[in-house]
C-alpha cells in the first residue's frame, strides 16, 4: 500500500472510534481549556498508577482532547487511572505565511501545561481517589509528546522561565508517542506544515525561545524516558525521536527508542491497532 493511502487508512481508523466520556472533569484555572478529564481503572483497582495524556494535533486549535479520549479508555482497561489533559492551543489566526490556524500559544500553552501537572496531585485526590499520584508516568501523542518531554524537564529550564522548577518532577517515567522531540530537525522536515516554529511566534523568537521549550535542548532529565515511533510515520518522522535520542545520549543520558515496523503516526493511538498495546506496555514498564 503506498504511504498516503496507509496514511489516511491509519488516521481514519484512529479517528472512527466514539468519543468516551470521563468519569469526572475538574478545572485547574478559569480558561475553558483548563480542565482535565478523569477515567477511573475499569478493574476497580483500589490503587492504580496515574498516566497524565497530554493529546496532539500540532498544537492547534481544531485539535482538542476529545480524539484521544478513546486512547485514555483503553489506558483505562488497562488498569490505570488516567488524566486526559486540555490545554490552550492556537487559535485561528492565520498562520505566519499560510491560512491555517497557527500552532500553539506562546506562553499560554505551556503555562497550562505546567499549571495542569503542578494541579494534579490535588485534582487526583479528589476526582479519583483510587489513583496512586506516586506512581505517575506522563504519555503524550506529537505535539503532545513534546508537551510530554518538556513536562519532565522544567528543572533544566532557564531560570528565569515561569514554569521553572527547582528539582525534578515526582515522576515514574514519561513515554513519549511519535514525539515533536526535536525542533531544529522538525524544522528542517517542516513537520506539520512549521508548527514548532509557529508555536515559538515565528522566525524572530524562535531561537531566542528555543531553550525553553526544546526537549533536545533540556537534557538530561534524569527521568525514565522511553519514546515509541513508527518507522512508516510520514506525520512526525523517525529522524525527530531518532535527534531526540542522540542528544540525550551526548548529554549522558540513555533514552528508550521503541521503533515498531510498518507502523505510522496514528496507531500509536488507536485501540483498534497492535501497536496501541505496545505503548501500553512501555507505560506499565514504567508505572508498575
Amino acid at each position: 500500500m503506498p504511504d498516503d493511502a496507509r496514511d489516511a487508512a491509519e488516521e481514519e481508523s484512529a479517528f472512527s472510534h466514539p468519543p468516551v466520556d470521563p468519569d469526572a472533569t475538574a478545572a485547574y484555572g478559569d480558561h475553558p481549556d483548563q480542565v482535565v478529564d478523569f477515567y477511573a481503572p475499569r478493574g476497580g483497582e483500589e490503587s492504580a498508577p496515574l498516566v497524565v495524556v497530554l493529546h496532539g494535533g500540532a498544537w492547534r486549535a481544531p485539535y482538542d482532547r476529545r480524539h484521544i479520549t478513546p486512547f485514555a479508555d483503553f489506558l483505562a482497561r488497562r488498569g490505570f487511572a488516567v488524566a486526559n489533559v486540555e490545554y490552550r492551543r492556537g487559535g485561528t489566526i492565520p498562520a505566519q505565511g499560510g491560512t491555517g490556524p497557527v500552532a500553539g500559544r506562546w506562553p499560554d500553552t505551556f503555562d497550562d501545561v505546567a499549571a495542569a501537572l503542578d494541579a494534579m496531585p490535588a485534582l487526583v485526590r479528589q476526582a479519583l481517589p483510587g489513583a496512586d499520584a506516586r506512581r505517575t508516568v506522563v504519555t503524550g501523542h506529537s505535539a503532545g509528546g513534546q508537551l510530554a518531554l518538556w513536562a519532565a524537564a522544567r528543572h533544566l529550564l532557564p531560570a528565569d522561565a515561569p514554569w521553572y522548577l527547582e528539582r525534578p518532577a515526582p515522576l515514574r517515567g514519561v513515554v513519549a508517542l511519535a514525539p515533536i522531540a526535536d525542533f531544529t530537525v522538525a524544522e528542517k522536515l517542516d513537520v506539520c506544515s512549521g508548527a514548532a516554529l509557529q508555536l515559538l511566534g515565528g522566525t524572530a523568537t524562535f531561537e531566542e525561545r528555543q531553550p525553553y521549550a526544546d526537549p533536545a535542548l533540556l537534557l538530561p532529565t534524569g527521568i525514565a524516558t522511553t519514546l515509541v515511533q513508527g518507522r512508516t510515520d510520514t506525520v512526525v518522522p523517525q529522524a525527530v525521536a531518532e535527534a531526540y535520542a542522540e542528544a540525550a545520549a551526548k548529554a549522558g543520558e540513555v533514552v528508550g527508542l521503541t521503533l515498531l515496523e510498518d507502523v505510522g503516526h496514528f496507531p500509536l493511538i488507536d485501540p483498534a491497532a497492535d501497536a496501541c498495546a505496545v505503548v501500553a506496555e512501555e507505560i506499565a514498564q514504567l508505572a508498575w
